[in-house]
């Protein structure tokens, strides 16, 4: 399949397609919107060479547009990151071979003084077309269809190649997974330059005929009034939108809504539990990456902490011996007895999976597909019975007096406490060698020194090793747009600690 072959399937279509603020557009009506969109640019975009629209929008009626107008072929979809600013999203811009940059007002003022040589941009008092004919293009299931940059999390953002097959596959596995139907409506409020609300939220909706309901940015205290207004019965999410509609004030009738199911991936089990309890739906939580190399699914019996069992060929092995690791063992706490030799990275030892390479990024393609295997950067280990656990990505291994440490797994045993709604472990270096460990924790409720200290000596599959050196209580965690947490940031910036434990003590002050 093509995603033009969806968009001809609903060309004919007058039930509801997509609303954004009061406006809204039949199925047939935004097919057309988005056919006129094409023979547009069309007379904007160069004959020869990469045909690449450049689009620098929140989630409006516009960006919904484009999205399906790429969706018929003659070029290419590249999202920009709305938080990029001056030499980073020019760079973004040229990596991506955009020739066209569509914008508005809001986003506008984000590309003046930018050397954009050759680069076309369009505001919103262009005149689009309400209509235009069918492109002769006619796209199979390898062609690009967009380009979305990564996090850049670990590194500057990479552009990962997304094919026609790459959104048709998982509309249709999500269709059919998650029970979705044409008489759904998508609340979409993750952004759209990014994988998780394109592959989650939109793609689904043009596979199964459901509406796309749009918020332009996410809004934790607007979600539930949101959902009622809009009467959306299923949401996507990516990173930590769950802790932040469960910090929101709780009422006696937060269960009185239309929502019957969220999908998301990087959500706590707290969070996950507590979200379904009190919003009356359920929450499916998976795992995965722009690149979609490596696939787990929770599935029924999951145990606490793990994210699910692995897809065929998805293994962890040790990036140096290039060996899968031995199994994880435990103590009767819980802890992980052999941590230093289990944790190893994700691979899909089959190859690259759906990942399709990264755009004019070679040397970056080449780092993940070592040895006939996608390597993922992320580090995790397997128990006896075959269920993954995340340990975090690469540079969240950490060596705590001669003891390698993960970072996840300590971040999971703090979110533990009530009163924690977010942490995140990293490290600095020890004046002697190796690191100290820093949690930056993020609170909802009373926790002071001594209650920290407490709690965590209560924690039996805490290593010794394991208690943060510093403590950091802070208002917020800096975070990328689709919510992942920039730890390198955190490592910048000065440490102010708020409690600290001597060396060798388990008490803070």
């Amino acid at each position: 399949m093509s995603v033009r072959s969806l968009l001809e399937a609903r060309a004919s279509d007058d039930s509801l397609a997509l609303v954004a603020r009061e406006k809204r557009w039949s199925w047939t009506e935004y097919v057309a919107a988005s056919r006129g969109r094409v023979a547009a640019l069309a007379r904007l975009l160069p004959a020869s060479g990469p045909r690449h629209v450049g689009v620098l929008l929140d989630n409006t009626a516009e960006m919904a547009i484009q999205l399906a107008a790429a969706g018929w072929g003659a070029h290419a979809l590249v999202g920009l990151n709305t938080t990029r600013r001056g030499e980073s999203l020019l760079a973004d811009i040229r990596k991506a071979d955009v020739s066209v940059v569509v914008t508005d007002a809001t986003h506008r003022e984000l590309l003046d003084g930018l050397d954009l040589d050759g680069v076309v941009v369009v505001d919103e008092s262009f005149d689009w077309p309400v209509d235009g004919p069918a492109p002769s293009a006619s796209p199979s299931g390898s062609d690009l269809f967009m380009l979305i940059f990564t996090s850049g999390t670990s590194g500057e953002p990479k552009a990962v190649r997304i094919t026609h097959e790459k959104i048709t596959f998982p509309a249709a596995y999500l269709t059919e997974r998650l029970g979705l139907t044409g008489d759904d409506v998508h609340y979409v409020a993750m952004p759209l330059f990014h994988s998780n609300a394109v592959i989650a939220g939109w793609a689904p909706a043009v596979y199964n005929g459901a509406a796309i309901a749009l918020r332009e940015k996410f809004s934790a205290s607007a979600f539930l009034a949101d959902v009622r207004a809009y009467g959306a019965t299923y949401a996507n999410y990516v990173g930590k939108p769950l802790a932040y509609v469960m910090a929101t004030p709780a009422l006696p009738d937060d269960a009185e809504n239309p929502l019957r199911l969220v999908f998301g991936n990087e959500g706590n089990e707290r969070d996950i539990a507590a979200f379904g309890e009190r919003f009356g739906c359920r929450v499916v939580d998976g795992f995965g990456s722009t690149e979609n190399a490596v696939v787990i699914s929770r599935v029924e019996g999951t145990p606490p902490g793990s994210l699910g069992q692995p897809g065929p060929g998805v293994a962890v092995f040790d990036p140096e011996t290039g060996l899968e690791c031995p199994r994880a063992r435990f103590d009767a706490a819980g802890g992980v007895v052999n941590l230093e030799e289990c944790v190893g990275e994700l691979v899909n030892t089959t190859g690259m999976g759906q990942f399709a390479g990264y755009y004019n990024d070679e040397s970056a393609t080449a780092e993940r597909m070592r040895g006939g295997m996608y390597w993922s950067g992320d580090l995790a280990y397997r128990d006896a019975d075959g269920w993954i656990y995340y340990a975090g990505r690469t540079a969240d291994w950490l060596r705590v007096d001669g003891e390698n440490l993960a970072a996840a797994p300590i971040e999971r045993i703090l979110l533990r406490h009530p009163a924690v709604s977010e942490a995140a472990v990293y490290a600095v270096p020890d004046p002697s060698a190796g690191d100290q460990l820093v949690a930056a924790l993020v609170l909802t409720g009373a926790l002071d020194a001594d209650a920290f200290g407490s709690f965590l000596a209560g924690q039996g599959d805490l290593s010794s090793k394991g208690w943060p050196r510093f403590v950091r209580v802070v208002d917020s965690l800096p975070r990328t747009a689709t919510n992942k947490v920039l730890k390198r940031e955190l490592q910048a910036g000065p440490l102010e600690a708020t409690w600290t434990r001597e060396e060798r003590g388990t008490t803070y002050r």
